[in-house]
């Protein structure tokens, strides 16, 4: 089935999320590797959900391409994650503008997306619905 172009770029803002994640777990390996780790077994936790969260972005990039309403609602629940997270990095002082508009915006744009594509899905199911029902005979 093809997708709709909101679909696609809804999964195209994932997918850049979940590669941003992965280099972030890599960068959180070679620390551990330059024995930066204070806590040993915390660091490998960390470095494997961080690993899962890159994974978890990717399938719902996959399944938010293919129409998927789980995707969808699994990638909207990161986008808000994602833009909470911003919010709160702004009571850090100073305020990492860098961190917050780079977390931010992709969190906040494929929210917009996915809500958009998940609109247009359900409008386009309704309208199939419609057309292919069949029609009542007269009189009843």
């Amino acid at each position: 089935m093809r997708s709709p172009a909101l679909a696609a770029s809804a999964a195209a803002v994932l997918a850049l999320e979940g590669a941003a994640l992965a280099v972030v777990a890599i960068a959180q390996l070679f620390g551990l590797g330059a024995g930066d780790a204070a806590i040993l077994p915390t660091a490998i936790a960390l470095i494997a959900l961080t690993f899962v969260g890159a994974g978890a972005l990717f399938a719902f990039a996959v399944g938010t391409r293919r129409g998927r309403a789980w995707a969808r609602s699994g990638g909207v629940v990161l986008q808000v994650l994602a833009v909470v997270i911003a919010l709160n990095s702004l009571t850090v002082q100073p305020v990492p503008w860098m961190f917050v508009w780079a977390v931010g915006l992709p969190g906040l744009i494929g929210f917009v997306l996915l809500i958009a594509s998940a609109r247009r899905e359900t409008v386009a199911d309704t309208r199939g619905a419609r057309e292919s029902a069949p029609e009542a005979p007269e009189g009843e």
